[in-house]
């Protein structure tokens, strides 16, 4: 069922609450509906969380939180899918929002070395900023779209298994 699975990943509450820049939500983090993990409140992180993985912010996780305490969805859940974008991937993940962006903006690809420094950055946003937004906004769209739905089919279809298990199950034993 997807509700182990999750819950199997998932960071406690604790640990969670002891995030120091989650800590400025206060007695917000209390609604127990936030620690919940159910399909609504699943598919509803899952889409919050994939969408802020795609946006080129600092402090993601924080900008996850804020919106899913509002929407009242898993929390833990919301803000470890952020964590789709870490240093190993987000050279990738950029690389191909931009690669997006272009194409959906019809932009020559232009090819250019990564350096981190402001002077790169001040200089490069003005070239490939506008496709690589673009595509980070798109990215970030379709991404939480399709898991939003993915969940809500993985849930249901677990939620049928069981159901014909139990069914099964039970049809055993009248016929023994």
């Amino acid at each position: 069922m997807p509700k182990n699975f999750i819950k199997k990943y998932l960071p406690s509450p604790e640990k969670i609450k002891q995030q120091k820049l989650l800590r400025m939500f206060g007695t917000l983090l209390h609604d127990s509906n936030l620690w919940h993990l159910n399909r609504r409140s699943a598919r509803g992180a899952v889409a919050v969380g994939l969408f802020f993985a795609w946006i080129p912010i600092p402090f993601q996780m924080v900008a996850s939180a804020a919106v899913a305490i509002p929407m009242r969805v898993n929390l833990p859940l919301a803000v470890s899918l952020v964590w789709l974008t870490n240093p190993l991937t987000m050279p990738v993940l950029f690389y191909l929002s931009y690669l997006v962006g272009c194409v959906v903006l019809r932009t020559p690809i232009e090819h250019f070395a990564f350096e981190a420094s402001w002077a790169w950055l001040q200089h490069s946003i003005s070239s490939i900023g506008k496709p690589f937004l673009t595509g980070c906004l798109l990215m970030a769209i379709c991404s939480s779209i399709i898991g939003y739905f993915t969940i809500d089919w993985l849930w249901r279809i677990s939620i049928r298994k069981a159901q014909l298990v139990k069914k099964l199950k039970r049809n055993k034993t009248q016929a023994d």
